[in-house]
C-alpha cells in the first residue's frame, strides 16, 4: 500500500462541501470541539475517520480515502449509514456502546472493499473512540483504521522463516521513517518497544528537546525528560496503563523547554501486539496546542474579569442573540427573577418573562434586532410579588460583517425613586391642610403664653421687618438700576418713533424700533437671570457635549479676554454627556470668563477644564448637600486678584458685586448657582487674596438619551396658514390678544377670539373646524389648563399651545404638559410663537 498523500486533498474537500445544506451546518458555525478534532484528523499520518453528530456524518483523512476505495469522494460529509449499509450489522453495536461514551478495539478484522472495479480483502486494527464536545457530551465517534495486512503477512512469514521477518522488518522501519518524516505538520513516533528505541520525527524530537542527529537512537526515557514534572509522572502511568490492557492512549501534556518556556502537546496512541499478544509496537501522533491553550487561557480570563465587573454593577446587564436567548448575564438577574447567570444562559425572554410581559417589550425587541438603540420605562413583576418600575435600555450588537446579531439589555430598578417622587406629590398636595391642622393645634397650646411672650413676639416681627425690607431694599435697589435704563431706551425709543410717524418721517424709525427691542431683550434677559436665581426659570435640556461646546466657543472666548490674557483649555477624553440647557451653560461659561477676565487687569492665564468625576459629599464644599454620583465637572480658573474671605463668604448673593456702579448686577454667580441647582449639579468656589479664583460646575452625567422633542419648532420666518386651518385665542391681556389675533390674521389663520374661558367655551363646544387652541395660562375664573381639558372632552387630541408669564408653570412643564400640548413662555418674540402654532398644527396632519 502507498505512503498517504498530504492532507491538502482532504482539506480542498472540506473547502468546496456545501456544508450549510448538510447536516452539520454552516463550517462558520462549528463548535471548537468539531474543529479541533477535524484538525486532528486532517492531519494525522494514520487513516482516520470522524463520525460526528446525530446522523454520524463523514470527514476523513486521505489516508483513510484511500480505505474507502470506490466509495470516496461520494462518502465524504455524507451520513454513514448511507455510505456503509453493508457493515450495518457490524457497526451499529458499535456505534451505540461509542456514543455511550465507552472503547470499542478490534484486530486485524476483515473486510471486503471495493478497489479499481473489483473486490480487495483488508485486514484492519480499529479503534472506535468517544469524542465530546463543549459540555462534555458525546457529540462524535474518532475511527482509526490501520491496514495489517502487511503486519499479518509478516507475522505468518515469522513462523515459517525468521530471516525473511527481519528483512521485512527493517524495510517496514524505513517505509515507517519515510512517513513520519513527510508529515511535518504534528509530531509523530513510532516506539520499538522490545529494543527501546524510540523513533521519532523532527517536530516530535524538537518539543521534546532532542538532538535531531540521535533522534531514532534514544530510549524513551529521554523523550520523558522534556515533559514538565508535574506531569511526567501521570504520562509514564497513561503509557504502562496502554501497553498493559491494550486501550487507546489519548493525553494532553506541558513540555518544559530549554528556555524556561512551556508549551502544551496532545498525543494519541496506540500499542500493538503480536500473535502472541506480546506488545511490539507504540505509534502515535502528537499535536502543538501551545497557542490555542494561550488562546483559550486569555479567553476565559477575559470572559471571568468581565463576568465579575457585570456582577458588581447594582443594574441588570445581560446580552440575548438573534434567537433571543439569553448568552451573558449578570447576577442581579438572580435577585429579580431567580436565576442565576447558569440557569439563565440559553433560554429565551419568553421563557424568563412570560407571554405577557414579552409582550410589552415585543415591539422593542423588534426596532433593537434591526439595529435601532431604544430606551423606554415599563413595570414589570418582581418574583417577591411587588410591581417594580424600570427604566431599559436595548443597545443592538454587531457582528464582525456588520450585521446585527443580537442586544444588550440594561435595566435600572427606578422603583425607590418612583415611589420618593410620589411620597413627595402627597406630601406636597397634603402640606397645606396638615400645617393648617397643626398650627391650629399649636394655636391652641399656646393661648395660655400669648400673653406674656406678646411683647417678645412683637420685637421679633419687628427685627425680621426690618431685615425683610432691607433685602426687598437691596433686591429692588439693584432690579430699579438696570430695569430704569431699560425702560428709558424703551420709553424714549417709543416717544421718538410717535413724533416721527406725526411728521410722516416714516423712514427714519427703524433705529429707534432696534434700540427699543434691544431694551426689551435686555429686560427680559434681566428677568431670565432672576428666574435662574430662584431656580423657577425654564430649562430646555439636551444631551451635550461639554467639550464641544466649550471648543465652539473658543474664538467668543479669546475675544471676550483680549490679548493681555492666555487662554488654556484641559479637556478630558472621553467625556461623559449630560443633559442641560445649552444656552444656560453657554451664559454661565460666558459669565465666569468675564469675571476672571476683570480679576485679571494686568494680564495672566485664564485656564478652562473637563473632567469626569464622581462625588460622595466628602469631595467639595457647596451650599446645598451633594447627592453621590457620576457628575461632569467644568471649572473656570484664574490667576487674577482673587477674593477675601468677607468677599467670599457673599460672592452667590444676590446683587452683591464689587464691580463700580453699572459695571455689573451681581446676578452672575446667584444666577449659575441657580442654574446648577435646576439641572440637579452643583457649583463649588475656591479664592485666595493674590492668588486667583477657580470657579467648578458639577453638572449629573447622562446615563439614558432621551427622546427628543419632535414638537421644538425652529425659529425662521413666520410660515403662513393652510387654507381652512383654524385657531382659538384665549387671551385676558387685551394689547396680547390684539397682537396675536393681528399676527393669526396676517397669516391666513381663521381665528376666534376670546377673553376668558366662559367666552371660549361655546366656540370650542361647536361644530366648527379647530386645529389649535392657545391659550393663556392665569385666566380669570376657570385657568387655561382646566379650558383645555374640558375642551378635549369635546374634542380628543385638541392640539394646546399654552402662553404664560408665571415662572412655576414654566419651571414644571415637563408635569404640567400632556401630549399634544406645548407652551411658550412671556415674553415671546411673533416669530418664534408663529412658528410653534405652525408646527403644532403641522403635526396633527
Amino acid at each position: 500500500m502507498n505512503a498517504p498523500p498530504t492532507a491538502s486533498d482532504a482539506q480542498a474537500l472540506i473547502a468546496r462541501i456545501d456544508w450549510a445544506a448538510s447536516p452539520l451546518g454552516d463550517a462558520g458555525n462549528w463548535p471548537q470541539s468539531l474543529r479541533t478534532a477535524v484538525d486532528i484528523v486532517i492531519h494525522s499520518p494514520m487513516p482516520m475517520l470522524l463520525l460526528w453528530g446525530p446522523q454520524l456524518t463523514q470527514i476523513y483523512n486521505d489516508g483513510f480515502a484511500l480505505l474507502a476505495g470506490n466509495k470516496h469522494p461520494q462518502a465524504f460529509g455524507q451520513p454513514a449509514h448511507l455510505t456503509w449499509p453493508e457493515l450495518k450489522d457490524f457497526t451499529d453495536p458499535i456505534y451505540s456502546a461509542v456514543l455511550q461514551g465507552q472503547v470499542r478495539t478490534y484486530s486485524e478484522q476483515r473486510f471486503t472493499l471495493q478497489r479499481d472495479g473489483g473486490d480487495a480483502d483488508f485486514w484492519l486494527d480499529l479503534t472506535y473512540s468517544p469524542i465530546r464536545d463543549e459540555n462534555a457530551q458525546v457529540a462524535g465517534i474518532l475511527v482509526t483504521a490501520i491496514e495489517t495486512n502487511e503486519r499479518r503477512r509478516i507475522a505468518l512469514e515469522l513462523e515459517q522463516r525468521s530471516a525473511a521477518s527481519l528483512k521485512a522488518q527493517r524495510e517496514t522501519e524505513e517505509r515507517l521513517q519515510l512517513a513520519l518524516a513527510a508529515t511535518d505538520a504534528v509530531g509523530t513516533w513510532d516506539w520499538d518497544i522490545a529494543e527501546d528505541r524510540f523513533i521519532a520525527d523532527a517536530h516530535f524530537a524538537q518539543l521534546h528537546g532532542i538532538d535531531l542527529a540521535r533522534a531514532g537512537q534514544l530510549p524513551i526515557s529521554e523523550y520523558l525528560h522534556g515533559v514538565h514534572p508535574e506531569d511526567r509522572a501521570m504520562i509514564a502511568r497513561s503509557i504502562k496503563h496502554c501497553i498493559t490492557h491494550g486501550t487507546e492512549y489519548a493525553e494532553e501534556y506541558r513540555l518544559l523547554q530549554s528556555d524556561g518556556q512551556i508549551r502544551w502537546v496532545f498525543a494519541r496512541g496506540r500499542c500493538y501486539k503480536d500473535h502472541h499478544g506480546r506488545p511490539i509496537r507504540f505509534l502515535g501522533a502528537a499535536l502543538d496546542l501551545t497557542e490555542r491553550k494561550s488562546t483559550e487561557q486569555a479567553l476565559r480570563q477575559s470572559q471571568t474579569e468581565l463576568q465579575l465587573i457585570i456582577n458588581a454593577m447594582p443594574i441588570l446587564i445581560s446580552y440575548v442573540d438573534r434567537e433571543e436567548r439569553f448568552r451573558l448575564n449578570n447576577s442581579a438577574y438572580l435577585n429579580w427573577y431567580g436565576y442565576t447567570p447558569q440557569e439563565l444562559y440559553g433560554r429565551s425572554i419568553l421563557e424568563v418573562l412570560g407571554e405577557d410581559a414579552y409582550a410589552l417589550r415585543a415591539p422593542y425587541i423588534v426596532q433593537a434586532l434591526s439595529g435601532k438603540p431604544c430606551c423606554f420605562s415599563i413595570s414589570t413583576p418582581h418574583r417577591d410579588g411587588s410591581l417594580r418600575h424600570a427604566l431599559m435600555n436595548y443597545l443592538p450588537r454587531h457582528g464582525a460583517d456588520g450585521a446585527v446579531n443580537g442586544f444588550y439589555i440594561f435595566v435600572i430598578d427606578e422603583t425607590e425613586r418612583k415611589q420618593t417622587e410620589e411620597a413627595l406629590r402627597n406630601l406636597n398636595e397634603t402640606l397645606e391642610e396638615r400645617v393648617s391642622a397643626r398650627t391650629q393645634q399649636l394655636a391652641e397650646a399656646n393661648e395660655r403664653l400669648q400673653n406674656e411672650m406678646f411683647e417678645r413676639e412683637r420685637a421679633e416681627d419687628a427685627l425680621r421687618h426690618a431685615q425683610k425690607m432691607e433685602a426687598v431694599g437691596q433686591l429692588t435697589g439693584g432690579i430699579a438700576h438696570d430695569f430704569n435704563n431699560m425702560l428709558t431706551g424703551i420709553i424714549g425709543s417709543l416717544d421718538l418713533m410717535q413724533r416721527y410717524i406725526a411728521e410722516g418721517r416714516t423712514d427714519e424709525i427703524g433705529r429707534f424700533t432696534e434700540a427699543a427691542v434691544s431694551s426689551a431683550n435686555r429686560a427680559a434677559a434681566l428677568t431670565h437671570r432672576l428666574l435662574a436665581f430662584s431656580r423657577r426659570q425654564s430649562l430646555n435640556r439636551k444631551p451635550l457635549n461639554a467639550n464641544e461646546l466649550i471648543h465652539s466657543l473658543e474664538d467668543l472666548l479669546s475675544r471676550t479676554t483680549g490679548d493681555h490674557i492666555e487662554l488654556k483649555l484641559r479637556l478630558a477624553d472621553n467625556l461623559w454627556q449630560v443633559n442641560t440647557d445649552v444656552s444656560q451653560l453657554e451664559n454661565a461659561l460666558l459669565n465666569l470668563v468675564i469675571n476672571a477676565r476683570d480679576a485679571m487687569p494686568d494680564g495672566g492665564e485664564l485656564q478652562i477644564e473637563t473632567a469626569n468625576v464622581y462625588l460622595d459629599g466628602s469631595d467639595i464644599t457647596t451650599l446645598e448637600p451633594v447627592k453621590a454620583g457620576d457628575y461632569v465637572m467644568i471649572a473656570v480658573s484664574d490667576n487674577g486678584i482673587g477674593m477675601t474671605p468677607s468677599v467670599l463668604a457673599k460672592a452667590f448673593d444676590p446683587f452683591f458685586t464689587t464691580k463700580p456702579i453699572g459695571q455689573g448686577t451681581g446676578l452672575g454667580l446667584s444666577m449659575i448657582y441657580g442654574f446648577a441647582q435646576q439641572s440637579g449639579g452643583h457649583v463649588s468656589l475656591f479664592s485666595l487674596p493674590d492668588r486667583g479664583t477657580s470657579v467648578r460646575l458639577y453638572l449629573p452625567r447622562l446615563l439614558c438619551v432621551p427622546v427628543e422633542d419632535v414638537l421644538t419648532p425652529v425659529v425662521n420666518q413666520a410660515p403662513a396658514a393652510i387654507a381652512g386651518e383654524a385657531v382659538v385665542l384665549v387671551e385676558d391681556d387685551a394689547a396680547v390678544r390684539m397682537l396675536v389675533m393681528d399676527l393669526l390674521n396676517e397669516l391666513g389663520y381663521r381665528a376666534y377670539e376670546a377673553e376668558d374661558a366662559r367666552s371660549a367655551l361655546p366656540v370650542l363646544e361647536s361644530d366648527r373646524r379647530i386645529d389649535l387652541l392657545v391659550t393663556d395660562v392665569g385666566l380669570p375664573g376657570m385657568n387655561g389648563r382646566q379650558l383645555a381639558e374640558i375642551a378635549r372632552q369635546h374634542r380628543p387630541g385638541l392640539k394646546v399651545l399654552f402662553m404664560t408669564g408665571y415662572a412655576e408653570i414654566a419651571a414644571e412643564r415637563q408635569g404640567f404638559l400632556e401630549d399634544g400640548m406645548d407652551m411658550v413662555a412671556k415674553p415671546f418674540s411673533i416669530d418664534l410663537l408663529a412658528n410653534k402654532i405652525r408646527t403644532m398644527i403641522s403635526q396633527s396632519h
